[in-house]
């Protein structure tokens, strides 16, 4: 058993890495991101919409392709108004401002509920998206026969991209680096080289551009120009996704967290807009045609090369391509590096199980992870692999988020209004934002609801559905629990007074190692602490005569800011503990503590077990699991059982443990008379 745990964590090791050290000052310093390094991990999924947006504008343009450059400014326009307005959110919230803070704090958490749950709609669907389209322009290159297995090269791709996150979001990144720079140069060439080769013909393309408008506005009238033009504007829309992707992500970056975020979002804005841009402007430049099983940035770039030297043209295009394929994988980091954050956050206000909120010992949302993982998975294998109905379900979800975050600091600015002397300005950025994000939701799903569009709605609407109910049943807890906290509270000083007149405690304190002894586990100074301190003492009369408080400070997404809520978190333990330690001492009891800080409460425990066995070999173990009513399941899913995990652990070491049942039920609670010993005038052991 020994060998077999040994051999798993040596894999675990080599695969995941080893465990961090939270006690390193410097470990948030070494997994967080400067602008540089958030450009590359948040703004690819952005940045790689150019392989695709620009096309579907072209392609909904109809043949008129003279028109491109009207929609390509109105895209640059949209682009910078939307970072503007996010680089506002990132001014007002921080500490991290994504679509479901934005909607939580400035409308009302339903909102919030919804947006997030269209949120992880998308980012679920932006790991999808990126691992396909990347696979589709890889299989592009090698020949038909081979076509069949491009589904399982998803996969894998997608397995290897989960294990790159598990490792770490630092280290996902800086794996990631050189494709990213890769495809800025190549492109960055491309685009150059088919702007200033058309310099010396401006006045023939000038000329040309405005006969092609004429005979537009002949053929189709004023009207019937301008719908064209607003229809390919909206269905280009996946150009945009991923702007958010730096306000919802500033928890992973380098502090000054706020100021990196403005850089990165800088850097996410200009590159993005370039690229839509100049490959919009190449196209019509060179007049790049619709062929069959080629996208127009390979007909783009066949052109552009096809005056080269074979020995520079042909490297150079399947460079281009392939920076083009890799960096769709690239891009597939933003559904990482953010779902699992909106997951946290979404846990931490209970829409979502909390187990959501935890890490793994490389400090990243493991939970989180395989989850957008595995749900990429799904979609992936029922869609298989086709991007162009992903498009659709992705830029609906997109836009009901841009959407409700626009109108939340709309309303935002208008109650500031008396306390902010810009308001009206900021208000303007935001609601042209609105105006603009909301248009292009209702046109994509017009005109894509019977294509898909529906799908995206109901699937969202049933995550919505699942929070709410989750959010019910941890709000009905909370209350039971509050109930049972007041009870206990109520019954201390009876039940104290009780104890010091009818238990004959040991006068002789100095020797505690002959004294029985229980570890109590606790979670904080409260109502279920309590009841397992005092149910084990009227188990066992007075033969219990010393505690030891066990509790294990867990490092969770709320915690995992910096080491001043590390050292936040240490001094709230040691305070509940001492108040722990007090009211044994006032029931003639002797007690102490020890603590640990982690990010696994089991396998802290395991840490602490061998120095507690050794000074009191006879130490009994107790902690309390609550007793939940109704569907086990659903209990099983939503609340821990972290009690029986640790009580194999001391089954291991040859060591008792108790679990004290603790009913939830407040009605069951009272009629039980759970300490009827210890306030009544009769005082047996209960059973």
């Amino acid at each position: 058993m020994q060998e077999s745990s040994v051999f798993r964590s040596k894999i675990k090791s080599v695969v995941i890495g080893k465990a961090r050290d939270i006690n390193d000052k410097s470990v948030f310093h070494k997994i967080s991101l400067i602008a540089f390094f958030a450009w590359v991990g948040l703004g690819s999924d952005p940045l790689s919409s150019s392989c695709y947006g620009p096309e579907e504008i072209m392609r909904n343009l109809q043949g008129h392709s003279n028109l491109a450059i009207f929609v390509g400014l109105l895209t640059v326009i949209t682009i910078f108004i939307i970072s503007t307005s996010y680089r506002q959110i990132i001014k007002l919230f921080p500490h991290g401002g994504g679509g479901y803070i934005v909607a939580t704090k400035l409308i009302s958490p339903s909102t919030g509920m919804i947006s997030g749950s269209a949120l992880l709609i998308d980012y679920v669907l932006t790991i999808t998206i990126s691992v396909s389209s990347g696979a589709d322009a890889i299989f592009s290159f090698l020949p038909p026969a081979w076509h069949a297995y491009k589904l399982y090269f998803a996969f894998i791709i997608l397995g290897i991209l989960v294990i790159l996150n598990l490792r770490g979001v630092k280290e996902s990144v800086l794996v990631l680096t050189p494709i990213f720079i890769l495809f800025v140069i190549t492109h960055i060439i491309l685009i150059s080289i088919s702007i200033f080769s058309h310099l010396p013909e401006v006045q023939h393309v000038a000329d040309r551009s405005m006969n092609e408008i004429s005979n537009t506005f002949g053929q189709l009238g004023i009207f019937g120009t301008l719908f064209l033009m607003l229809r390919a504007y909206s269905l280009g829309a996946g150009t945009y996704t991923g702007i958010e992707a730096v306000s919802n992500g500033i928890p992973n970056l380098r502090e000054p967290k706020a100021q990196t975020a403005q850089k990165t979002m800088l850097l996410l804005s200009v590159s993005l807009a370039i690229a839509a841009f100049g490959l919009i402007i190449s196209y019509y430049l060179f007049n790049i045609q619709f062929l069959p099983g080629k996208t127009l940035n390979a007909a783009l770039t066949e052109r552009v090369v096809a005056g080269w030297s074979p020995w520079i043209g042909r490297p150079f295009l399947f460079i281009t391509l392939i920076s083009e394929a890799a960096l769709l994988f690239v891009a597939a980091q933003t559904g990482f590096l953010d779902g699992p954050r909106v997951m946290a956050n979404m846990a931490t206000d209970n829409w979502l199980p909390r187990r959501f909120m935890l890490l793994s010992d490389r400090l990243v949302s493991q939970n989180g992870i395989l989850i957008m993982g595995g749900a990429a998975f799904i979609f992936m294998y029922f869609s298989k692999g086709q991007v162009s109905w992903l498009v659709i379900l992705y830029s609906i979800n997109v836009f009901i988020t841009f959407t409700l975050s626009q109108f939340g600091m709309v309303r935002h600015w208008l109650q500031a209004r008396k306390v902010e002397k810009r308001w009206l300005r900021k208000m303007m950025i935001n609601g042209i934002g609105l105006v603009m994000t909301t248009s292009i939701l209702l046109t994509v799903v017009v005109l894509k609801f019977k294509e898909g569009g529906w799908i995206t709605l109901v699937i969202t609407g049933l995550l919505a559905l699942t929070a709410f109910l989750i959010k019910r049943h941890y709000d009905s807890v909370r209350k039971k629990l509050i109930n049972i906290q007041k009870q206990v509270m109520h019954d201390i000083p009876e039940i104290i007074s009780n104890l010091r007149k009818h238990y004959k405690f040991s006068e002789k304190k100095g020797n505690i190692s002959t004294a029985k002894t229980a570890v109590v586990m606790v979670n904080g100074y409260n109502g279920l602490g309590l009841f397992s301190l005092f149910r084990i003492i009227d188990s066992f009369n007075s033969e219990c005569q010393h505690i030891v408080f066990l509790q294990v400070g867990l490092i969770d997404s709320k915690s995992m800011r910096g080491h001043e809520q590390i050292d936040k978190l240490t001094e709230n333990i040691c305070m509940d503990l001492q108040k722990y330690k007090y009211l044994a001492e006032q029931m003639g009891l002797t007690a102490e503590y020890r603590f640990s800080i982690g990010t696994d409460v089991v396998e802290e425990v395991d840490k602490m077990i061998p120095e507690i066995a050794a000074k009191y070999p006879g130490a009994i173990f107790i902690g309390g699991q609550l007793i939940f009513g109704g569907n086990n399941t659903f209990s099983r899913l939503l609340h821990n059982y972290t009690i029986f995990a640790i009580q194999r652990k001391l089954y291991r070491h040859g060591m008792t443990t108790i679990v004290i049942p603790i009913p939830l039920e407040i009605d069951h609670f009272n009629s039980n008379q759970n300490f009827k010993s210890l306030k009544g005038k009769q005082y047996g052991k209960t059973t």
